[in-house]
């Protein structure tokens, strides 16, 4: 009796034991059929997801020189057309000086032409008036016609004398004039160049990274610095086929930023840009189902509030609820 009574107990404790391995085996399934149905309900609540950019410029040299300040540290705010540096100008300033020189040196040869052809002039006017005084005294056979041909011939004479002086000294102001000018066409290019020795940020942004100190050589195409409008964000993310046709330009979506861990921060989106082509096809002949493979890159444009991060990841919701 005590050993049917022993093995009654043993058997009741098995029984428990497998019921209670059983309720555990349940449960875990139920626990992972609920957080993988709360895992499909929180991602059913995005369209899509990406990163966070923006568009960066790097500003370089455009001449050549001393880089003799650059005013700027990574992290700071710099305004449209702000004076961060400068290159050194001295020798193009010294090549101007030169070139000035060589055009007032110019000028001192350039001559005055009805200066130079007004003796000539005047003896013309004298030459007619002989012409016409021994035309009439011809006429009145007072005079011989020989001494009229004389001074005609000799009027003649002085005017192809003053044609030709004129057409020389035109010409050698215009050839003057032409040299100036290509010197003056260097001035301006120096003058331009010391315009582009004033380093300047071409936006409004911020300063990500700095490539040169002050005392370094810059070389023209040498990187500076390099910057960002941190302000104006927006989030790169792919779409499927079937998503693309409830996009628009200019259309406005939810934007969610990843904070870390299960914190979310909204913001207000436009779409600025989307692909017209796919960045995946998986092969030419594509049946209904394959086409939903394929992904279009769009671009939706978020203000920063200074909580959005350069290569943050974020989520995307089209449809906005009204």
């Amino acid at each position: 009796m005590n050993n049917i009574s022993y093995f009654t107990k043993i058997t009741n404790s098995k029984i428990r034991k497998n019921n209670l391995e059983f309720g555990i085996k349940k449960f875990s399934i139920f626990l992972l059929f609920f957080l993988f149905s709360a895992c499909r309900n929180s991602n059913a609540d995005y369209d899509a997801s990406g990163v966070f950019e923006t568009t960066e410029i790097i500003v370089s040299a455009n001449g050549n020189g001393e880089i003799l300040r650059l005013d700027i540290i990574e992290g700071q705010e710099v305004e449209a057309q702000q004076i961060v540096g400068l290159i050194d100008t001295v020798q193009l300033y010294w090549r101007k000086v030169q070139l000035q020189a060589n055009i007032a040196a110019m000028n001192s040869r350039q001559v005055n032409v009805s200066t130079q052809i007004a003796v000539l002039q005047e003896q013309i006017t004298a030459a007619r008036r002989e012409q016409q005084r021994f035309t009439q005294l011809v006429k009145d056979n007072v005079a011989n016609q020989k001494q009229l041909d004389d001074i005609t011939a000799q009027l003649a004479t002085l005017e192809k004398q003053l044609a030709a002086q004129t057409e020389t000294l035109t010409k050698n102001n215009s050839s003057i004039a032409s040299e100036q000018q290509s010197l003056m066409a260097q001035i301006a290019q120096i003058d331009e160049q010391i315009k582009n020795s004033i380093i300047k940020s071409p936006a409004k942004g911020t300063v990500l990274r700095k490539y040169a100190e002050a005392g370094e050589l810059a070389v023209q195409g040498k990187a500076f610095f390099k910057i960002a409008n941190l302000n104006s964000m927006f989030m790169r993310a792919y779409i499927t086929a079937n998503q693309i046709t409830e996009l628009t330009i200019g259309q406005q979506v939810k934007v969610f930023s990843d904070m870390g861990k299960s914190e979310r921060r909204e913001y207000q989106g436009i779409v600025s840009w989307i692909s017209d082509k796919a960045e995946f096809t998986p092969k030419t002949i594509q049946t209904r189902d394959e086409r939903a493979n394929l992904v279009y890159a769009v671009k939706i444009s978020v203000q920063n509030d200074g909580y959005i991060k350069k290569g943050m990841y974020g989520e995307l919701k089209i449809k906005i609820a009204e």
